[in-house]
């Protein structure tokens, strides 16, 4: 799997697994531990949740997944990258570390590869800040981001990192269907060496049923929600996290990490799904 380095060190692989909208229905939750399990096996090695996907119910969902997996030798520890996310309203200096304290129990981990502020909200970005700073210190976590974060709240967040770790990741919705963020966002985040994650690729499966891309996928002999896949990670310090549950899906997303785009494959995808001309604002799911 390819990667990308982080500006606070170490790196990033360049597709994992989303976990959105896992653990909000019980009997759901072995098939969701089970399609972890499977993505661990087939390669996948950075996963991404939050403590407001299921209320803490995806992280539970990651957690068993991991727990198992390490028990039976299937990964290392250290071979995974494991992202969580803060709610805003939980992102003042106490509530960020209480909150980081909750999701590593859910998850059995005794620390996060990169933490996230989830979008933001009315707790000053200096505090939020101040507790990421204090938890990479205390070695809860190795890193820590932002996500759902404009050009403007990246400028105002880099006013006030100070003289600790800087911010080492930013996730947004990008897509095919949704490319505002390449306009003035992406080369913002390129200038600093600072990945970009994408959260719904393909556009929650709906480029899947693209008839237009689906003809080109089709003389390049794979599917449309691969093409969407790849078309994404091909874009310089891009990474993407779709969600699969499916062994099929698992399978098909992780095999578009391999697609190589020439140039009038990229040129064509531009024409059915053409680049931003004028800043607009972020998009959000």
């Amino acid at each position: 799997m390819r990667t990308l380095p982080l500006p606070t060190g170490g790196e990033m692989p360049v597709l994992g697994l989303g976990t959105w909208r896992m653990g909000e229905v019980a009997g759901r939750r072995a098939a969701e531990v089970a399609a972890v399990r499977e993505a661990i096996v087939l390669g996948y090695r950075l996963i991404d949740t939050a403590e407001m996907y299921g209320e803490g119910g995806a992280e539970t969902v990651l957690g068993q997944a991991v727990g198992e997996a390490l028990r039976a030798g299937d990964v290392r520890r250290d071979d995974l990258f494991i992202v969580s996310k803060v709610y805003p309203h939980n992102a003042s200096r106490r509530g960020t570390r209480e909150a980081c304290e909750r999701s590593l129990k859910r998850m059995g981990l005794d620390a996060i590869d990169l933490y996230l502020l989830h979008w933001r909200g009315s707790h000053p970005l200096s505090e939020t800040v101040e507790a990421m700073h204090g938890l990479v210190a205390d070695g809860r976590i190795a890193h820590w981001g932002v996500s759902n974060f404009d050009t403007d709240d990246m400028e105002e967040l880099e006013g006030v990192i100070g003289s600790g770790p800087g911010c080492a990741a930013n996730q947004v919705y990008l897509s095919l269907g949704e490319r505002g963020p390449e306009f003035n966002l992406l080369p913002w985040l390129r200038e600093r060496g600072m990945p970009l994650m994408a959260y719904s690729p393909i556009d929650q499966g709906a480029l899947a049923g693209d008839d237009a891309l689906g003809e080109l996928a089709q003389r390049l002999g794979v599917t449309a929600a691969q093409l969407a896949l790849a078309a994404v990670i091909a874009r310089p310090g891009v990474v993407a996290i779709p969600k699969a549950v499916r062994s099929a899906h698992l399978k098909e997303n992780l095999a578009a990490a391999e697609l190589k785009l020439d140039a009038a494959t990229l040129a064509e995808l531009d024409r059915l799904h053409p680049p931003p001309r004028r800043k607009t604002p972020l998009a959000m799911i």
